[in-house]
């Protein structure tokens, strides 16, 4: 069955070299999933011809702006170009429902969300098991050495017959090892050249040293930094770039 992998934003925070920021739709076996949602996400959806009310599920792996901070525009286009008219679940960390109301109420605040309310089911995620969202996927989730107060989470999802780990981001884990074993696709965060001193990302030296544990089917390389971007001619794996589409 095929499946896709849209590549919505390969960029890191600081949108280096003017890449979106984190976002991939992932469709397949009748599903649209959607992986991460930075600020650049209606922009680039519709650049890619996607529409933003075909989607059925909405992960979030952590709560920095570039990767969550496009849901209050998703709502608007919900609101007032796309009326919601079925469910939409959006899973993740503990507080990614407070704190999206509390950003699109900060953003749009004369905006009435109460009919809209009702189609937007959040879910909060367990790294510690595999739960069933919505009904229509398993997603496996583990923690990710990111953020220290609130939880940062990386995924395994099966669509369309095929598995796929999105790293979100993280540090180095030996964790990421085992979750993306035997896997269709394995994105993996990468976002500084060779910074060992900073543990919350992943640097290409070294993940490039451990690149033969991973026994996924395609690693490609995302949430690209400016080092990385630099040094690019260094870099022998493959790397995500906007609007890749990944066939799976």
């Amino acid at each position: 069955m095929a499946v896709s992998v849209t590549v919505l934003g390969a960029g890191d925070a600081f949108a280096s070299r003017g890449r979106f920021q984190a976002g991939y739709v992932v469709e397949g076996g009748g599903l649209r999933v959607l992986m991460d949602a930075g600020p650049t996400l209606l922009p680039s959806m519709k650049r890619m011809g996607l529409n933003p009310a075909d989607l059925d599920v909405v992960l979030i792996s952590h709560l920095h702006g570039d990767h969550f901070c496009g849901l209050p525009f998703l709502i608007l286009e919900y609101l007032y170009e796309s009326p919601r008219r079925r469910p939409l679940t959006l899973a993740g960390p503990p507080g990614l429902e407070e704190r999206t109301w509390a950003l699109f109420r900060g953003m749009y605040p004369e905006s009435n969300t109460e009919e809209l309310a009702r189609y937007l089911d959040f879910v909060v995620l367990d790294p510690a098991r595999t739960q069933s969202v919505a009904g229509m996927l398993d997603v496996q989730s583990i923690r990710t050495p990111h953020t220290v107060k609130d939880l940062s989470l990386a995924f395994r999802i099966a669509v369309g017959g095929k598995a796929i780990v999105f790293s979100g981001d993280t540090g180095w884990t030996e964790d990421l090892v085992t979750l993306s074993a035997a896997t269709d696709l394995f994105l993996c965060e990468c976002t500084y050249f060779d910074q060992p001193s900073l543990n919350f990302h992943i640097s290409y030296a070294h993940f490039i040293t451990q690149r033969h544990r991973f026994s996924t089917r395609r690693l490609v390389l995302t949430h690209i930094g400016r080092e990385v971007l630099e040094r690019e001619g260094e870099v022998t794996l493959e790397m995500a770039n906007d609007g890749t589409v990944i066939e799976v």
